[in-house]
């Protein structure tokens, strides 16, 4: 370096090494204030706070989700349905949560005096050359640990004051009498109050209607145009900043289930808890919470979706947008949601009482609270948990019934389109570019026609033409097509595009938004478009004649029945085609993209197939403290550490396993594999043999001597809807239904959600019926099928389930061009097994008994039921099958080759239960 000779660099050389000395010493006689925290383990309490008296395996289980935590290792959990699973979740992870608290408060007490220790020993002592270097970053150091504990500490302080002020005050103790009255369901209520109050409310509501619906009157088209782009710069944009201030979070719990009725019954579980004051949230979608009657009379997600951020962006006094979404109520409705535990109708039903939107004023208290509860869509989808607000870093994330984790979260991200949906947006943008070309500047016309290109390219590999009407296009065969992504990009010609760069205009500019807005304006309004004349059958004339049209524009605009029955369709599908083609960037091995050609081309469709779940799922395990899987039955447990764990670099040290047996005494269960029927007929009920119908009759033959021995209720599954109907007319026509139904009446699982519930209502009542009158009959048989709404979260307690009876092995369809791509992705990937199977094989049978796991698990539902369980087919009697079964199931197995053995063994073991 000019201007220094080798003497200033030695001197500069000794000078650098005091200071790393003297950094040594400092180090070694005061241990970092980082490490303070880290080093003092928390140790699992001797007993944990518990409504009741805990069951031994509940006090395992609450001391391994402890150490857990604690270690911030990934645990995989295993407890049967009906041991208290999820108040052991609780219990356990709020003892850990609340000693956790507790310790940093110390910490913060220690860096206090310890900083206190520095600043006086650095006043005493400065004879040392360059020692203020040393000083200066040693303090820095102890002041960036200190403030990260400390700031945690007051956010806790401010908001425990803040709402301990509220709970105190006149205004909430009044609001919160009329919450308690006004407890679960607005609609139920409405039911039962009086005449006036039903007018008055319909008053308010329409009166609400009507400002929404005024509110877009005097839309501008200035509002469609795309704002000037300059940047096309991979670091973040500001452009959108968040309406609220960043509030800083909190350590916290997120439970993240199925459904939003076991969100539902997670939150009162929590209420159960002795735990007091805690703070709860409960998240769920638009059409569960939003109260904006704009939106709710929207059938499709996808829809509601758009319409809510389309009414919340509006903030002029000619758009006033959704009067729900107000600041200063929103704040108010954070506050009021943590000081109490809420579910979601509750959360509803308050959101309706304060004018408040509960959606989002939910996702507002997330950073103040313990607990957040959502559903699996919201915290395993990167973008949605980022929207939401979620910040996992430092949290425990605790995933319930994760028992298909592997699946779910492949299905997430798995994304299809239609022909349909991709020649309409082409004739919208199409549409838009024409009305706005002169007064989109040149970068964004560029984009413009570049988005138009992916569309036409995307119809062409369809099948199609953008020149014309999806609905009259046809192919001339059927076809399906598996393609890796570079293979796709090359056929549709997109190989040479920056992708990353068209799908970051798309998210700064929000065109599809824009051209959404701009759609919905022409449906509503009647504007018309001065378009070029195009040639004689071109769907974009056919298109904007038809919006010219009054008479026409609603069939146009509004989906077809058939249409908007389909999953993924929106008013603007552009939006849909974005997330295809931001799938496309994920690496070429860890996706694929089916091409399935329908006769017609509206119906073709483009799905990109997910492969590899750990791309998505390690950003939960990198960024959380600590994840727990949970689940009833988890087995196998290998799959979820080769596919989930290891994929995404976790290492073996790092997963922590934990099953536990059942509450129930073995002597409370019957399970029995069964290889002959009362003939002496082998039953086989492989996908080549099972329509015999001599197999048929001997099933038959089976249940209809069960129905004669089994109190109560027998649940029988079947592996399709397809084989149930086959099965139940050929009982019909031989008389062996008659026979069952002399003893049993049959029900029969429907193939439509909605009718569930009124037939397990019918088939409690009968059985009720049959335990008090004197008759033949002595309960009911349930008919349903693997995978079914049956299937996966009823419980058949006590009499409801008596005997649980499966038909078969309910494989997956081997043919399915997804499941096979699956498997030779896992060919590929992963050695074989021990016993020389490949892991594809292994999967398929693993998704099969995952299946059976389920199904089974219905029955047994506390300490004091008991049941037998009844597997028909030669193949349950084979080892590497029974050691797939929970373990609480497969040590009691009992292979019979005889029916005799099983008309023996069940009557006895009833007799035994009813003395």
């Amino acid at each position: 370096m000019d201007g220094f000779d080798d003497e200033d660099d030695d001197l500069l050389l000794k000078a650098t090494m005091e200071v790393d000395s003297f950094e040594a010493a400092q180090i070694q006689e005061q241990s970092d204030p980082c490490e303070i925290v880290e080093k003092k383990c928390l140790t699992p309490p001797k007993s944990f706070p518990f409504p009741f008296s805990p069951y031994e395996i509940q006090e395992e289980f609450m001391k391994n989700l402890y150490i857990c935590l604690e270690e911030g290792r990934i645990g995989v959990f295993e407890s049967p349905t009906g041991t208290g699973k999820s108040l052991s979740l609780i219990c356990g992870a709020l003892k850990w949560l609340r000693d956790y608290q507790e310790n940093q408060r110390e910490q913060v007490k220690k860096l206090t005096a310890s900083q206190d220790k520095n600043a006086t020993d650095s006043s005493k002592d400065n004879t040392k050359e360059l020692d203020w270097i040393a000083e200066f970053a040693k303090k820095k150091e102890q002041e960036d640990a200190f403030e990260k504990i400390k700031k945690e500490q007051m956010h806790i302080q401010n908001r425990e004051a803040k709402l301990k002020e509220l709970q105190n005050s006149n205004t909430y103790a009044r609001k919160r009498k009329l919450t308690s009255k006004l407890d679960e369901n607005f609609d139920k209520l409405m039911t039962g109050a009086s005449s006036d109050i039903k007018k008055a409310c319909m008053k308010e509501l329409e009166a609400l209607e009507n400002e929404i619906s005024n509110s877009g009157a005097d839309d501008d088209e200035n509002d469609f145009v795309l704002a000037d782009y300059t940047s096309d710069d991979e670091t973040e944009s500001n452009e959108i900043a968040n309406e609220e201030d960043e509030e800083e979070t909190i350590t916290k719990i997120y439970y993240c289930s199925r459904t939003h009725s076991q969100l539902a019954q997670f939150v009162r579980e929590v209420m159960k808890s002795p735990f007091e004051n805690v703070r709860v949230v409960s998240l769920g979608s638009r059409q569960n919470m939003c109260i904006n009657p704009k939106v709710q009379k929207l059938k499709s997600l996808t829809l509601i979706n758009d319409k809510c951020l389309e009414l919340k962006q509006k903030k002029s006094k000619s758009k006033p947008g959704c009067p729900f979404h107000k600041q200063e109520l929103l704040n108010a409705f954070k506050d009021k949601a943590l000081l109490d535990v809420f579910d979601i109708e509750q959360l509803v039903s308050l959101g309706r009482q304060s004018k408040t939107c509960p959606y989002f004023g939910a996702r507002y208290a997330v950073p103040s609270a313990e607990i957040v509860a959502l559903p699996y869509n919201t915290l395993l989808h990167r973008q949605t948990r980022s929207a939401c607000g979620i910040k996992l870093s430092g949290s425990v994330v605790i995933i319930d019934e994760a028992h298909n984790l592997l699946e779910t979260i492949n299905n997430i991200h798995s994304i299809e389109i239609t022909g349909a949906q991709v020649i309409k947006a082409h004739s919208q943008l199409s549409q838009y570019e024409k009305k706005f070309k002169g007064r989109l500047k040149a970068k964004n016309l560029m984009y413009v026609k570049q988005i138009l290109f992916v569309l036409s390219n995307l119809a062409s590999v369809i099948g199609g033409k953008v020149e014309f009407m999806a609905e009259s296009q046809k192919n001339g065969r059927e076809e399906v097509c598996l393609m890796t992504i570079n293979d796709f990009l090359f056929r549709g010609h997109f190989d040479n595009m920056n992708m990353f760069k068209l799908l970051r205009y798309c998210q700064r500019s929000s065109i599809s938004k824009k051209l959404h807005g701009f759609i919905d304006k022409y449906q509503d309004n009647e504007v018309e478009i001065d378009s070029e004349k195009e040639k004689d059958g071109s769907g974009l004339r056919k298109f904007l004649e038809e919006i010219k049209s009054s008479k026409n524009k609603a069939a146009l605009l509004k989906p077809e029945p058939e249409v908007s029955s389909k999953p993924g369709w929106m008013s603007s599908p552009l939006m849909q085609i974005e997330s295809f083609l931001e799938a496309l960037t994920n690496a070429n091995q860890d996706g694929r993209v089916v091409l399935s050609k329908q006769l017609k081309v509206s119906s073709s469709s483009l799905k990109f197939l997910m492969l590899n779940p750990a791309v998505s799922f390690g950003n939960v395990l990198n960024d959380a403290r600590a994840v727990i899987v949970a689940g009833g039955t988890m087995q196998p447990i290998a799959e979820f550490k080769d596919q989930l764990f290891h994929a995404a670099g976790v290492l073996p040290d790092r997963i922590m396993e934990f099953s536990c047996g059942h509450v129930i005494p073995g002597s409370h269960i019957l399970p029995v594999a069964l290889s002959k029927g009362p003939t002496g007929l082998t039953l086989d009920f492989t996908y080549q043999n099972r329509n015999s119908p001599t197999l048929i009759e001997e099933f038959g033959r089976v249940l209809c001597n069960l129905s004669n021995v089994v109190p109560g209720g027998i649940v029988c599954f079947f592996p399709s809807y397809d084989y149930e109907k086959l099965v139940y007319s050929a009982w019909e026509k031989s008389g062996v239904l008659q026979k069952i139904q002399f003893k049993k009446k049959v029900f029969r699982e429907p193939i439509g959600s909605g009718l569930a519930d009124q037939v397990l209502m019918d088939y409690s009542d009968s059985i009720k019926r049959c335990a008090t009158w004197q008759g033949s009959l002595t309960g009911a048989i349930l008919l349903c099928v693997v995978g079914g709404k049956m299937s996966e979260g009823i419980n058949f307690s006590d009499d409801l389930g008596r005997c649980v009876l499966m038909a078969g092995l309910p494989y997956p369809n081997i043919h399915s061009p997804e499941l096979k791509e699956k498997m030779n992705y896992l060919n590929a990937n992963y050695p074989k097994d021990k016993d020389g199977r490949t892991a594809g094989q292994v999967h398929y049978e693993n998704l099969c008994m995952k299946a059976v796991n389920q199904s089974i698990g219905r029955a047994i539902r506390h300490k004091e039921d008991y049941a037998s369980i009844v597997l028909l087919d030669q193949r349950y009697q084979r080892q590497s099958t029974i050691s797939k079964l929970p373990s609480w199931i497969s040590k009691h197995v009992r292979c019979m080759d005889r029916f005799a053995c099983l008309a023996q063994a069940v009557p006895k073991f009833f007799n035994q239960h009813k003395r």
